[in-house]
């Protein structure tokens, strides 16, 4: 692993095929991770999840932030929008961090935005009580559909209050699952979070959501 700013190193994670480039950051005294699943266009250095991976750090909490998808995925719209696809690439890198003697034995939690949330929540409907967490910034999560249900990790979601298209997705989805959820409605955000102060209220309460619900894992002997 090759170290980077911020204590953090580069990393790569193996996925059908190819080597998906990530950032993994370990603060001192860590009994969770969180991974990152970016939003439709965006990648592991959308510079949005970058700030929230950074406050979530100092407050003691490991991230890792990947590619969900090649640079030649990318470039092809209906695949950014593949959210059977983002999800498989998500428990493969779920896998990937079980693997790691550094990282099994922290509890995982999910940061998922826009069509990223809707992968986040079908892998943690298929993991079950493996993912402790999840987080939802301006995610499309009723694109999880059916799954919503299944969801059995503490879930926030997290809305901008002038999108209000979006607001209404979620508060359907909100409607839909089962396990402790939250709807939180940022007051004077757009989608995009680009208000002064607005994505650091995200951040903040991502940061304790996480903290509450993220605990090591008693490794079996």
């Amino acid at each position: 692993m090759q170290k980077t700013a911020e204590s953090e190193r580069l990393v790569g994670i193996p996925m059908d095929g190819h080597i998906h480039q990530g950032a993994l950051g370990i603060p001192a005294g860590a009994k969770g991770i969180v991974l990152f699943a970016h939003g439709s266009g965006s990648s592991r250095l959308s510079v949005r999840n970058t700030y929230v991976a950074g406050v979530l750090r100092r407050h003691g909490i490991a991230t890792l932030l990947f590619d969900l998808l090649t640079e030649v995925e990318d470039r092809v719209y209906e695949t950014r929008f593949d959210i059977d696809q983002l999800t498989h690439r998500l428990r493969l890198a779920t896998e990937w961090v079980q693997q790691q003697p550094l990282l099994r034995q922290f509890g995982i939690g999910y940061f998922g935005a826009s069509t990223g949330a809707a992968a986040a929540l079908k892998a943690a409907a298929a993991l079950g009580g493996l993912i402790q967490a999840v987080v939802s910034r301006g995610g499309r999560p009723d694109l999880a559909g059916a799954d919503l249900s299944d969801v059995s990790a503490p879930t926030l979601l997290i809305v901008g209050g002038h999108d209000d298209v979006v607001i209404d997705l979620n508060r359907q989805a909100h409607g839909m699952l089962r396990a402790e959820k939250q709807l939180k409605i940022i007051p004077g955000a757009t989608h995009l979070f680009e208000e002064p102060g607005t994505l650091e209220q995200v951040a903040e309460v991502a940061a304790r959501w996480f903290a509450r619900h993220l605990s090591s894992v008693k490794q079996a002997s």
